[in-house]
């Protein structure tokens, strides 16, 4: 059986800017995915004060599900919900994950904060999903 994890970026006033599935896909848990992520906000807004690297690991767990973290200078917040304990892997993704949300910032025509819509950067973070997760 595959693992199933779900990731979203998080922008600065708590609003989602993207979210994918990858894995096995349970549209039943999709509700249930996003409101454990979002509950875990305030564990990693606690948990970046504590340590002075981006990457935060695990911030809280729900039953067999982790919630891990990471956040960019500019406080924006990428979550990975998962089953498996990957530290390394989950790592790897989120630094490629943060480069590739930077260039996408870096376009003059992407207003901050606003949800990421491209087919272009969904393919990507697919295919790092894939090349660090799967």
């Amino acid at each position: 059986m595959s693992a199933t994890y779900y990731f979203a970026i998080v922008g600065t006033n708590d609003s989602p800017l993207y979210e994918a599935e990858f894995g096995v896909q349970r549209d039943e848990s999709k509700y249930l995915n996003q409101f454990i992520v979002h509950a875990a906000l305030d564990l990693v807004d606690d948990a970046q004060f504590m340590s002075t690297a981006c990457y935060l690991k695990t911030v809280d767990r729900y039953n067999n599900w982790n919630v891990s973290a990471y956040v960019t200078p500019s406080n924006v917040r990428l979550m990975l919900l998962h089953e498996s304990k990957m530290d390394e892997a989950i790592r790897s993704f989120f630094v490629d994950t943060h480069e590739l949300y930077l260039k996408t910032m870096l376009n003059p025509f992407y207003e901050p904060n606003a949800p990421i819509q491209s087919q272009t950067f969904s393919t990507k973070v697919s295919t790092l999903a894939k090349k660090h997760l799967l």
